[in-house]
């Protein structure tokens, strides 16, 4: 099934955004196909999109996501010989647990979630930059960071995008109204054409779960 496609017939108002969702998606399978991450930052009810879409890539979303057969030959080497404390009675029921319970996951890091560190770096520096300070700390060349503003102008935003220009990852902001400053910072930016924030939160939601749902389809 081709959700993107199927994004834009559920919801019309998007179809000036079909180009900027296709390029989203395209550097996102690219970083997850090359064996890079998504960092993702956003704050108050984008800071939950952000844990949201981390939740949708990370386990099994739609589809089962079965673990490599060179995994499941590394699980059962280290079942059957045993490492320190990690002795099974029953290799077997130990074994079959254990591939029936793990998912492959898409590595994507919430960067909103880490409470102790952003509250810490709030607390000693200037909290505009916390995000752009855990950029610094995990960002890689070729990775992604998905900035959700729906202004377009949150500055602890602005600035891990900052970071992440200077560190060679690729940008796609999620946005609305005219985009704000991060438009000209992003790769890609895509701008839900609504001036209120809970529309272009509610678009904002369709958008990743179509991107979330392209991609496990693609490469599970």
């Amino acid at each position: 099934m081709n959700y993107l496609e199927n994004l834009i017939e559920r919801h019309p108002i998007l179809k000036d955004n079909k180009v900027q969702i296709d390029n989203a998606y395209k550097l996102l399978f690219n970083c997850f196909k090359n064996g890079n991450k998504v960092l993702i930052c956003g704050n108050g009810g984008s800071s939950a999109d952000a844990g949201h879409i981390m939740g949708e890539l990370m386990k099994r979303f739609n589809k089962d996501r079965k673990v490599t057969d060179d995994l499941k030959k590394q699980l059962r080497n280290v079942i059957e010989k045993g490492v320190a404390s990690l002795v099974f009675e029953d290799q077997d029921l130990k074994y079959n647990e254990m591939l029936k319970n793990l998912e492959q996951g898409l590595p994507t890091i919430d960067l909103t979630a880490f409470n102790p560190l952003n509250t810490a770096y709030a607390n000693d520096k200037d909290d505009k930059y916390v995000f752009a300070n855990s950029v610094l700390g995990l960002g890689k060349e070729e990775d992604v960071l998905l900035a959700i503003t729906t202004s377009g102008n949150s500055m602890n935003v602005i600035n891990a995008c900052a970071v992440a220009k200077a560190k060679k990852m690729k940008i796609i902001s999620l946005t609305g109204r005219e985009g704000g400053k991060i438009k000209n910072i992003s790769d890609v930016s895509i701008i839900v054409p609504y001036k209120d924030t809970y529309l272009i939160q509610e678009e904002h939601l369709s958008i990743y779960h179509a991107l979330c749902l392209q991609l496990e389809e693609d490469i599970f």
